[in-house]
């Protein structure tokens, strides 16, 4: 299927009249689930539902701690590296790596113990692999753009790991060993903040006159759009709650974001995680959720609000999102 995203303009959309004394929920759209998310996650439940023998899969699938516990509860067996599943594995077991992608060293580690393996690798990590081996393979010095220790960027790191430099900010830019006129491109981890890698961008630009660039952003269409989103709501927001995960990329940006706007912001798991004292004096309350973060969670915290008196529930939608992708060959039958 493509992975062009149709966007276009959507009216606001108020759901509830207001009401003397209510609450007011500015509700950010897109968020949630984005098509990579979806895809794993459904890769996971079709083997659950199929599978012959146990489900394995290397790291979270998706980092959401309600979702692994839900996957879990099914059946599925996360381990954090395949070192960890029987050798030989238990018939008919396969493994799952995750939405954020693997580096070629774990694939080969795969080959050798002849493990049955589905790759729910979301297909733009994917694009982002295939770019830093072309452009290493050119004799380029690739320069990811990214944050060390995110499952993503290991695997980045490890597709051509003798032509590749990791950086976080443009600050790290000026300590690159390396000579003003050496063949360089960059690519970046598919969660970033927009506004701060352009500024590590700009960084590279003026170290690096003849930089090169990857043929399009590799910044993800859904971390775009849900950091549009917040951008549209956190003026009229006196506090912004992201639903999303610690270990969420995508989601604590969305904090930062609106952290750099003015806007306090606080990232929850759930309703048990919001601390009553962040909403004593507001009036009004942005929402939203990360791409990796279920759609009933949202549903979760407006009931939650509700229990603390009227809500009236304003959706600002600054993007729809019409991207598929399509499932693993394996599973597609399943």
């Amino acid at each position: 299927m493509s992975t062009d995203s149709t966007v276009a303009e959507v009216p606001l959309m108020v759901t509830e009249p207001a009401v003397s004394g209510q609450t007011t929920v500015l509700l950010a759209s897109p968020r949630s689930f984005c098509a990579g998310v979806g895809r794993a996650i459904e890769v996971v439940e079709r083997l659950l539902d199929h599978a012959a023998g146990p489900v394995y899969v290397r790291k979270q699938i998706v980092h959401n701690t309600h979702v692994v516990a839900e996957l879990q509860s099914r059946g599925a067996i996360f381990v954090d590296e395949l070192g960890e599943i029987p050798d030989p594995p238990p018939e008919g077991a396969v493994v799952v790596f995750s939405a954020h992608g693997v580096s070629p060293a774990v694939r080969a580690e795969a080959d050798r113990r002849d493990l049955p393996v589905i790759d729910a690798t979301c297909p733009l990590v994917a694009k982002v692999h295939a770019e830093a081996a072309r452009f290493a393979a050119r004799g380029d010095t690739v320069v990811l753009i990214g944050h060390a220790g995110h499952e993503e960027t290991e695997g980045t790191l490890g597709v051509a790991p003798g032509s590749t430099v990791l950086v976080e900010t443009a600050a790290e830019v000026a300590a690159l060993d390396l000579l003003a006129d050496a063949p360089v491109t960059y690519l970046t981890q598919t969660t970033l903040a927009v506004d701060e890698t352009a500024e590590v961008v700009a960084a590279l630009r003026a170290r690096f006159p003849a930089l090169r660039e990857p043929p399009s952003d590799d910044i993800c269409y859904a971390t775009t759009n849900r950091q549009h989103a917040v951008r549209a709501i956190v003026d009229d927001a006196d506090v912004l709650l992201v639903i999303g995960s610690c270990n969420s990329s995508n989601s604590r940006r969305l904090v930062e974001l609106a952290s750099r706007l003015g806007t306090p912001a606080y990232l929850i798991d759930d309703p048990s995680d919001i601390d009553p004292a962040w909403l004593q004096h507001a009036a009004t309350i942005g929402l939203t959720a990360g791409a990796s973060a279920p759609t009933g969670l949202v549903e979760q915290v407006i009931a939650a609000l509700r229990m603390r008196g009227p809500v009236r529930v304003i959706e600002r939608a600054v993007a729809t999102e019409s991207v598929r992708f399509t499932l693993p060959k394996q599973v597609r039958t399943r």
